[in-house]
């Protein structure tokens, strides 16, 4: 699986942004998709997830409410809606993923921990700034 994330830029507080998670290579069914997030001089940081088996989202509970993640199946792409942003959400954005199959149960440990997934897109800069 490749994945190749796009969508980031220079927003205003305030604003929104969409970031795109485009996979190639294999078809996204019964994987968990993930973005996460570095800032500078901080560690990576889990922001969201869909379980695409059934389309289930978690989310990082301060991010909850401003960010949605979705999934095309038609076009193999995973989405992150950014509203109201703030300073503090400028990072480079990644996307991940890592097969779960259906009939395997939630594990919130292995969501949000990046060492659990094995494919990753490039990165995507957000920049928040007035």
């Amino acid at each position: 699986v490749q994945l190749q994330a796009s969508g980031g830029g220079l927003v205003q507080p305030g604003g929104s942004l969409r970031l795109s998670c485009a996979a190639s290579g294999h078809t996204l069914d019964y994987y968990a998709i993930s973005w996460f997030r570095q800032a500078p001089g901080k560690e990576r940081e889990w922001v969201s997830c869909i379980r695409t088996s059934d389309e289930s989202t978690f989310y990082s509970v301060p991010l909850k409410g401003r960010f949605t993640i979705s999934r095309d199946s038609a076009t193999n792409e995973v989405y992150l809606q950014m509203n109201s942003l703030r300073l503090e959400d400028t990072a480079v954005y990644y996307c991940a993923a890592r097969p779960w199959p259906a009939d395997a149960p939630v594990d919130h440990s292995l969501i949000i921990s990046p060492v659990a997934y094995d494919y990753w897109g490039q990165g995507t800069l957000v920049t928040v700034s007035s």
